[in-house]
């Protein structure tokens, strides 16, 4: 590990810092140290990253704005390497918009709707970044990633990159290829939109952001939905109606505006997030008969 730190500093990778608490990079709040932590600075930084975490044989784990995350407290093994700054440009050509992985997803539904373009309304309070929503399939309020990407550079395990095309990337619900098939990193998308009513486009996207703040607990953290929906039931709705809303174990609490979502009341572990996701299955399995699954990724030392 020092030999790869010294390498990554003599590259000028970019933000290089050893035992980085994660807390400090999820919107849960949560998480014990990486080994290593990486912020390149540029694609080309990633990519160097990339190769020379291969060749000193470390293990590694990309995140973008760590909504979506759980990370464990006994921290991480091996490097986290965070797209951040160094990869959030944005360029619009026509109706495409073609934007890096460190890029808001809601700083950019705000940016194209200025423009009069339509198809990323639906992202306009996801707190996450284009990679995690190309990676997860991001979705709300009837659409999703897959509806709007044309295509995604990826950069392989393998130092490989490529460009995947929509039908590539075998897009289904809250799943890309890249989970399990292709494990990979996102460096940048393009998304294809079309023209639209700018007043039309900000009066949904206002809408939208209205709905989860009447419904969703943002002013906790959090880390967005914690189950997958086991269609054609709801996460939220079932949790709901087994009436666990409001029910803690620790500092994690089922939080009262939505079943769907384990907040941080101030003191929350992971243990604590996870004993209180294994409480939810167990009940509602015993309800309902119904398996949960979770969507929240689960990362980290155990």
């Amino acid at each position: 590990m020092n030999e790869l730190i010294k390498k990554l500093k003599e590259e000028n990778i970019g933000y290089i810092k050893e035992n980085e608490l994660l807390a400090n990079h999820t919107t849960m709040k949560i998480g014990g140290p990486a080994d290593l932590f990486i912020e390149p600075s540029s694609i080309d930084n990633l990519i160097k990253t990339m190769d020379l975490i291969r060749e000193y044989k470390v293990k590694w784990i990309a995140i973008g704005r760590g909504s979506n995350l759980l990370v464990s407290d006994l921290g991480i093994d091996g490097a986290v390497i965070k797209l951040g700054k160094g990869l959030s440009s944005m360029e619009v050509i026509g109706t495409e918009v073609k934007a890096g992985a460190g890029y808001s997803l809601v700083s950019l539904s705000t940016q194209i709707s200025r423009k009069g373009l339509a198809g990323l309304e639906f992202a306009s309070g996801i707190p996450g970044s284009v990679g995690g929503a190309v990676f997860m399939n991001a979705g709300a309020h009837g659409s999703d990633v897959s509806k709007i990407l044309s295509k995604a550079h990826i950069l392989f395990e393998d130092g490989n990159v490529e460009w995947m095309t929509n039908e590539e990337m075998m897009f289904s619900y809250r799943t890309s290829v890249l989970q399990k098939q292709r494990p990979g990193v996102v460096i940048e998308a393009i998304f294809q939109l079309q023209e639209g009513d700018k007043d039309v486009i900000f009066s949904e996207m206002q809408r939208n952001k209205e709905y989860r703040k009447e419904t969703q607990p943002w002013n906790f953290p959090c880390a967005g939905s914690i189950f997958r929906n086991p269609l054609p039931n709801h996460a939220g709705k079932l949790i709901q109606d087994a009436d666990l809303k409001g029910y803690s174990i620790g500092g994690a609490k089922v939080s009262d505006m939505h079943g769907n979502f384990i907040v941080n009341t101030g003191n929350a572990t992971a243990d604590d997030v996870l004993s209180l996701i294994q409480y939810i299955k167990d009940k509602i399995y015993e309800l309902y008969q119904i398996e949960m699954h979770t969507e929240v990724e689960i990362i980290g030392r155990k």
